[in-house]
């Protein structure tokens, strides 16, 4: 085989994540070809960002949501309207992969919800063209069986890829065993065969990824060109929520700071001036994390550059002099996973970390600068509603944004051994979105009480206070009349107050949010008290409010 063609697909939802969509594992696939395997091409497509959005009808198995998403709203408390389609139609794609003429095409299955977007592109492109599909990806790696059953799929990669496609093209050049490639699945005499799992090549061994395809100016963050980075590989955590492990396994694997330091030069000389570093455990290393943040300082000393770390940041190992670090070295933002306030949730769902270590983080962090988003997985089965609530409360003291996830089930996560196994449909529902899964503690009513909250408490937060103290009353009675989004937030939020009830907002006037449960949203209230804004200003939620 001469020539592959990986393919990064679309997906449909509610919405996008626009800005953490460069394919760096197809890039890496295509990197570790080009090392080792040099007479193939491998060319690298993105059919998701970039190629339009287009509203599409809500699959029947969302139907219950109608009650939830009730339209357009133009309040900043909005939750979703619209599903959608992000990316290429199937049928461009297939019609460009057919143009293309590849020998192997590659789709990458990344998210579990997802899947069915991955198999509509192969059943497309095998209508087009009679070219053999690979699919690889975090869900191929939690249900391999899924993707693998269907007939519009010829092969697929458990694990880590690079390893895995280098020795089954060579296999296919020499026309060798298949039984030999790690990690590959493959039909044969009607049934599904699964290789045994192996390591991948030596991170130290693997070339940076290959961005070639991907033109520098494509992937933004605010206007600046933005690049995906890796230092490691593998997660020791273990949270039981999570089947990062499936993908990367649980040993944790760390390229040198040197080589990350060099391939930052690299991607600075090609134009890049914000990174985004992607790792599961970016900070596990705490001297190593150190050490690359010492010599960032050295190397760019005087550059535009700004860092990132979107896929989040365990604070369980940081101290204050790696914050210092991080944030002379360039980090502007911390994404921090508290789950929850309850130390016993936590020790439930295997996460080694304590409230107290968060509220330190926090307090040193937002001292030295950084702007915070701390996340809050609401649903978790062994969770109370009360213990919900003091989580988010705790959330709405501190000076940061708040993120929450309302819990959904992934399969491959340790957790997932209390639940019937999944189906074709779980897999779909598994998603923030689809609110889907109900517990004796918390229902669905309350899960989304719970998130329009926590959009309630972050416009808050967001508020220009002009002096240290403020209260929240005297907020409200000087508030400006409804021609912007603050002024609308605020005169919303005195309805709430008055009236008992959350109005959305269209262009036909106000309509009321009919799930939100206004008794739930004051319990929260109560348990607040004083909320810090994100720039660490007090407002007083005093009680009169309620009254």
């Amino acid at each position: 085989m001469r020539k592959i063609l990986l393919l990064q697909p679309p997906v449909r939802d509610f919405y996008d994540t626009a800005i953490r969509l460069q394919p760096i594992g197809l890039c890496s696939l295509k990197a570790a070809v080009g090392k080792y395997l040099p007479a193939c091409q491998v060319e690298v497509r993105d059919f998701h960002q970039g190629r339009g959005r287009s509203t599409i009808a809500l699959p029947a198995e969302l139907a219950y949501l109608r009650d939830y998403y009730t339209g357009p709203d133009r309040s900043p408390f909005c939750t979703f309207s619209q599903y959608s389609h992000f990316g290429a139609s199937f049928e461009a794609i297939a019609g460009e992969v057919a143009a293309a003429r590849p020998d192997l095409v590659g789709i990458s299955a990344l998210f579990t919800p997802y899947y069915r977007e991955v198999l509509a592109c192969a059943a497309a492109i095998k209508n087009k063209i009679n070219v053999p599909i690979m699919v690889g990806g975090s869900h191929v790696s939690c249900a391999p069986q899924s993707i693998l059953a269907e007939p519009c799929v010829d092969y697929i990669v458990r694990g880590e890829g690079e390893r895995p496609l280098v020795e089954f093209l060579a296999a296919v050049d020499r026309g060798g065993e298949l039984a030999h490639v790690p990690n590959l699945g493959f039909r044969k005499n009607g049934g599904l065969i699964f290789n045994p799992l192996e390591a991948n090549f030596p991170l130290r061994e693997l070339p940076s990824p290959d961005y070639t395809d991907l033109p520098v100016g494509r992937y933004l963050y605010g206007r600046r060109p933005v690049c995906f980075l890796l230092t490691s590989r593998g997660c020791p955590h273990g949270c039981a929520f999570c089947s990062v492990h499936l993908t990367f396994g649980s040993r944790y694997r760390r390229r040198s700071p040197a080589s990350i330091v060099r391939e930052m030069e690299e991607r600075y000389a090609a134009g890049y001036r914000v990174f985004d570093f992607e790792d599961d455990n970016l900070t596990f290393d705490l001297a190593a994390i150190k050490e690359l943040c010492r010599l960032i300082i050295e190397r760019f000393a005087g550059c535009e550059l700004e860092l990132l770390a979107m896929n989040g940041i365990s604070y369980a190992s940081l101290d204050d002099e790696c914050l210092a670090l991080m944030r002379q070295a360039g980090f502007t933002h911390l994404n921090l996973a508290l789950v929850s306030a309850d130390q016993g949730v936590l020790a439930a769902v295997r996460r080694p970390h304590t409230v107290g270590k968060f509220v330190e983080v926090v307090a040193t962090a937002a001292r030295l600068g950084f702007r915070i988003v701390a996340h809050q997985i609401l649903g978790l089965p062994s969770e109370s509603l009360a213990s919900m609530i003091e989580t988010l409360a705790l959330l709405a003291r501190q000076p940061l944004l708040i993120g929450v996830s309302v819990f959904y089930l992934t399969p491959g996560a340790p957790i997932a051994v209390e639940f019937p196994e999944m189906t074709a449909t779980d897999f779909f529902l598994s998603r923030s979105t689809a609110m889907a899964i109900e517990t004796e503690h918390c229902r669905r009513d309350q899960l989304f009480t719970l998130f329009v909250t926590a959009r309630i408490l972050n416009f808050l937060k967001g508020l220009t206070v002009a002096n240290d103290e403020a209260i929240l009353s005297e907020l409200l009675a000087g508030a400006a009349p409804e021609r912007d989004r603050t002024g609308l937030g605020l005169s919303l939020l005195a309805t709430l107050f008055a009236e008992k009830q959350l109005y959305a907002v269209d262009r036909n006037g106000r309509r009321p949010v009919t799930r939100f449960d206004p008794e739930l949203f004051f319990r929260v209230w109560k348990a607040i008290g004083t909320l810090t804004t994100q720039d660490g200003r007090r407002i007083h939620l005093q009680s009169r409010e309620l009254s």
